[in-house]
């Protein structure tokens, strides 16, 4: 929020001595609040990249709400394009899809705003939009490097991880998949938007690019879609009874309006629900700023909201979906490959041991929330109406419970290293367990990913390959104080290896592959 407000006091700056219109408000506060909770994750070069690509997506976005006034059929394709190339950049990994995101942050402020706020006439408008989103991340930056350097708020974690398999080349990349529906969905919004609602079509392309846009398969769609429309529900009744109390251009609804923004930035967090309804109620105070009757527009907008989410979750299901338990699977690798980071680090370098331990607590979030729809699935009951099919697969919840017990573990490997680093690393045991995990997360991985193991690799059971020969005897030639870190660094890693062995019977080894009579001769030679 304090990004959110440095950049509306220089929009309003602005805005007075440039004699801009309300809609240059509306594109600051709403890069604004996006930079200010994607930026968390951004690195130096993530920054410097913001600089760049913000601004001109800013100014862009000013010229196509002005396209979009004079020539809708021209501006929303234009729109279309824009979202679907910004989404299909995600292919090139995790650098590219930061810089599809911060495209897509002007887009949606076209949205946002009213009709008839808008630019309608030249061009100054835009490099002023240019000036205050290139504001919006200088400021955001002061203030995170700020916050992470005095305590305020831990630094992030690194999320890179390494790939767990190369898909085949006949498989479509995630990114495409999510562009082509993305396409669909704010296709079918825009012409069934201005269809029904000439004057209100923006609410039916906003929902149905929000729910959508960060689906990440077809149960969060739908699961996004639901909240969605049960926010916006709630938000209604709660914008019911504040709208008229305040008049046209009251200061009073503008201090008001932040606030509402502050909780649900906070609530987001806890379900974005709660985000749904506290927009909602922050748009009807926005339209009764504008002199604007609220009361029927609300309606308006909840039946709006309805229709983009059925056209948003019916385009993730029906265009080149994905599969629910193929993203369980890949964010289940993703973790394990966090986990042997970990066990693969310079165990004397602290903050490479804090930063991996952060990584992997990332990375199991991440497959929480993968997992949220099955969940919800496995809590309904059972009945005629919902058939069994629609019930996850057992495997899937246990597999989360197992990567989730690995977090109790690793926090006490950690704690065992920081206290003496030099005494763990050295111990033979210590070692020969830690590389015994790190090859077994690797075995696992492939598993997910249906690989088979290397001919190069000797298969052998996993008790040979987990447990080492005599881990006493190196401990008992140690002082007392490492032992006890060897020890309790042992039983960490003991802890770490009985889930990777629930993970073991869940995903089976993909067969490995025949001997041709060119390999058997090669390994003759």
């Amino acid at each position: 929020m304090a990004t959110v407000l440095g950049t509306y006091g220089w929009a309003l700056f602005v805005e007075h001595e440039a004699g801009l219109r309300v809609d240059s408000l509306v594109q600051a506060v709403v890069i604004a609040s996006a930079l200010g909770r994607v930026q968390r994750l951004f690195d130096r070069a993530d920054r410097l990249l913001a600089c760049t690509v913000l601004p001109c997506a800013a100014a862009g976005g000013t010229e196509l709400s002005t396209l979009i006034q004079r020539h809708p059929l021209a501006g929303d394709t234009v729109f279309v394009l824009g979202v679907t190339a910004a989404i299909w950049v995600r292919r090139f990994g995790a650098r590219a899809t930061r810089a599809g995101t911060l495209v897509v942050l002007p887009l949606v402020a076209v949205l946002v705003a009213p009709s008839g706020t808008g630019p309608v006439s030249g061009h100054e408008h835009s490099l002023w939009a240019a000036v205050t989103a290139l504001v919006a991340v200088v400021w955001g930056t002061v203030l995170t490097w700020t916050a992470q350097h005095t305590g305020l708020v831990p630094r992030p974690p690194s999320t890179r991880v390494t790939a767990v398999a190369r898909a085949a080349r006949r498989r479509i990349p995630a990114g495409t998949r999510m562009a082509l529906q993305m396409a669909a969905a704010s296709t079918a919004a825009f012409v069934i938007g201005r269809f029904l609602w000439p004057e209100h079509w923006a609410w039916v392309v906003l929902t149905a690019f929000l729910v959508c846009s960060g689906a990440r398969s077809r149960g969060d769609v739908l699961l996004k879609g639901t909240w969605r429309t049960l926010g916006a529900a709630g938000g209604t009744v709660v914008a019911g009874t504040v709208s008229g109390l305040f008049g046209p251009r009251s200061d009073t609804a503008v201090v008001v309006i932040f606030v509402v923004l502050a909780v649900a930035t906070w609530l987001r967090e806890l379900g974005y629900a709660y985000w749904a309804g506290c927009v909602t109620a922050v748009l009807s105070l926005f339209y009764d700023w504008l002199g604007q009757s609220p009361g029927d527009l609300l309606h308006t907008r909840l039946a709006g909201i309805a229709v983009g989410a059925v056209l948003g979750v019916a385009a993730s299901w029906l265009v080149l979906p994905v599969r629910t338990g193929a993203v369980i699977r890949a964010r289940t690798a993703a973790a394990l490959s966090g986990l042997g980071e970990l066990m693969e680090a310079d165990w004397r370098d602290g903050p490479a041991v804090r930063m991996a331990q952060a990584r992997f607590t990332y990375l199991v979030q991440q497959l929480g929330t993968a997992t949220a729809p099955m969940r919800i699935q496995a809590a309904l009951p059972k009945t005629r109406i919902l058939s069994p099919r629609w019930h996850p697969d057992p495997f899937t919840l246990r597999s989360l419970t197992a990567v989730r017990c690995c977090g109790n573990p690793v926090d006490d490997l950690v704690l065992a290293i920081q206290a003496t680093p030099d005494a763990v690393t050295a111990d033979p045991a210590v070692t020969v367990r830690r590389t015994q995990i790190a090859a077994h997360a690797i075995a696992l991985r492939r598993a997910i990913g249906r690989r088979p193991a290397p001919l190069s690799a000797p298969r052998a059971e996993p008790s040979q390959q987990l447990r080492p020969a005599n881990a006493a005897a190196p401990l008992s030639r140690c002082t007392q104080t490492a032992t006890l870190a060897a020890l309790a660094a042992l039983a960490a890693l003991d802890g770490i290896d009985t889930q990777l062995g629930v993970l073991s019977g869940l995903f089976v080894p993909a067969p490995a592959p025949t001997p041709t009579s060119d390999t058997t001769a090669t390994a003759a030679n």
